[in-house]
């Protein structure tokens, strides 16, 4: 199977969030692929929201053991996210256990009113019941398969599909 070209599926998402992105919420990526999805979703719609990153490597509950990720990023949120709507934008969604990690990291800033996750790529493989409220293009990988999302040196995004 073919990947799609991701601007065509950010295009859709863009489509899906122009609706909800005009409330009062802060657009919240995950390291590093998320952060590119959100600010490719900015660059379409535009506005001026509140912006945050996190870095969820020391909220995994598998970091005993797959240890700590070569490039730790910080966690940024200079903004009170209290009773606020968050938009999570992750790259590819599989087991879950990301995005609990980036809840848990969400609720030591405070507690949010809501939390709706974008994802580009829904790769199916759940370990945890944690489903996106957006989603770019949903498929059915083998568990020894997996999706990455690339950025070039001049920005440009790709999709790459290998073994793991």
């Amino acid at each position: 199977m073919t990947l799609p070209e991701p601007n065509a599926l950010i295009d859709s998402l863009a489509a899906q969030l122009a609706p909800v992105m005009k409330t009062d919420c802060a657009l919240i990526g995950i390291h590093t692929g998320g952060v590119w999805l959100r600010d490719e979703i900015i660059q379409r719609l535009g506005g001026d929201h509140l912006l945050g990153e996190l870095d969820v490597s020391f909220y995994r509950d598998d970091f005993a053991q797959s240890g700590l990720h070569a490039e730790v990023k910080p966690s940024r949120i200079p903004f009170d996210i209290e009773g606020r709507t968050v938009i999570l934008f992750d790259d590819v969604l599989y087991t879950g256990r990301t995005v609990r990690a980036a809840i848990n990291l969400l609720f030591d800033y405070g507690r949010p009113a809501s939390i709706r996750l974008v994802v580009l790529i829904d790769r199916g493989g759940r370990e945890l019941p944690v489903c996106a409220d957006y989603t770019g293009l949903r498929l059915d990988l083998p568990t020894n398969e997996h999706i990455d999302l690339l950025r070039s040196e001049a920005g440009a995004l790709s999709l790459v599909r290998g073994p793991w």
